[in-house]
């Protein structure tokens, strides 16, 4: 048998798992936004945006600042476990940070609901030591705390590939312009972090769309209006069974995904070049 042959035989069974679990719903998903009655239409796209364009704005929103709150952490870890001088410290952030990454988003959620909520651990800590009082507890389970979610959970993926960066960074560069005079903030400001752009991009991004997917911690955290648009299409399936505009938002939140997929893609083909 040609080698060819054997080794299309050999991935056959994966490349049909992937048709049939990933690209052939995705095809039927995108095929049925545009079916409205049986007749072809943006019908569902004009209802989509009549009902949830706050909820589209409010997810781009929530996820934009998330992103950006994970790069700055990020960059804090990295630059600490580069340039920290206290070993001890080094040696227990780089324990502690990635413990975050072994957790699921629902427990996640769980876990900030508990300790968000009015009467959570947070505000109560706070009372028992004299910080505030219970009048003054607010909840926190609203934007904030997805956003909180969202930080916690990613800033320790992106922080690991970034640190990583960091490490293979050229230590002679480092060391003369900390003999010269600048401070470590100067450094990783003005030396390192140019040097990592394009791993933090890509960490970034990635966190992007896999924060865009997330459903568990919206429904735990915020479900109230606006909430993210992967709640909106739970609701509308569960609800009211309506596919056209779940299959609609779906969509949508596609084209969010993709269009900073795209910018991954171009950073993916530089560095090839």
């Amino acid at each position: 048998m040609p080698r060819r042959l054997l080794g299309l035989l050999l991935v056959l069974p994966a490349l049909a798992v992937i048709a049939l679990l990933f690209i052939l719903p995705l095809v039927m998903s995108a095929v049925g936004a545009f079916r409205v009655d049986d007749r072809w239409g943006l019908g569902n796209f004009v209802k989509s945006f009549d009902l949830y364009l706050n909820d589209i704005l409010f997810s781009v929103g929530i996820v934009s600042l998330s992103t950006l709150l994970i790069g700055l952490g990020a960059i804090a870890i990295g630059g600490y476990l580069t340039l920290g001088a206290h070993p001890l410290a080094v040696t227990i952030l780089r324990w502690l940070y990635r413990w975050p990454m072994f957790i699921p988003f629902i427990v996640v959620g769980q876990i900030l609901r508990t300790f968000l909520a009015k009467n959570g651990m947070m505000n109560n800590t706070a009372i028992s030591l004299g910080l505030m009082t219970p009048i003054d507890a607010v909840s926190f389970l609203d934007w904030r705390g997805i956003v909180i979610a969202f930080v916690w959970k990613q800033t320790p993926f992106v922080a690991l590939l970034v640190a990583g960066a960091m490490a293979s960074v050229n230590r002679e560069g480092i060391e003369a312009a900390v003999n010269l005079g600048a401070s470590k903030l100067r450094v990783l400001a003005e030396i390192i972090v140019p040097q990592v752009t394009g791993t933090l991009a890509v960490g970034l991004i990635l966190s992007f769309v896999t924060m865009m997917s997330v459903l568990s911690v919206p429904l735990m955290i915020n479900a109230q209006s606006p909430t993210m648009l992967t709640a909106d299409i739970a609701f509308r399936v569960n609800a009211y069974g309506d596919y056209g505009v779940a299959n609609a938002l779906g969509l949508i939140s596609l084209v969010l995904a993709a269009s900073v997929a795209w910018i991954y893609l171009r950073i993916s083909l530089k560095e090839r070049a």
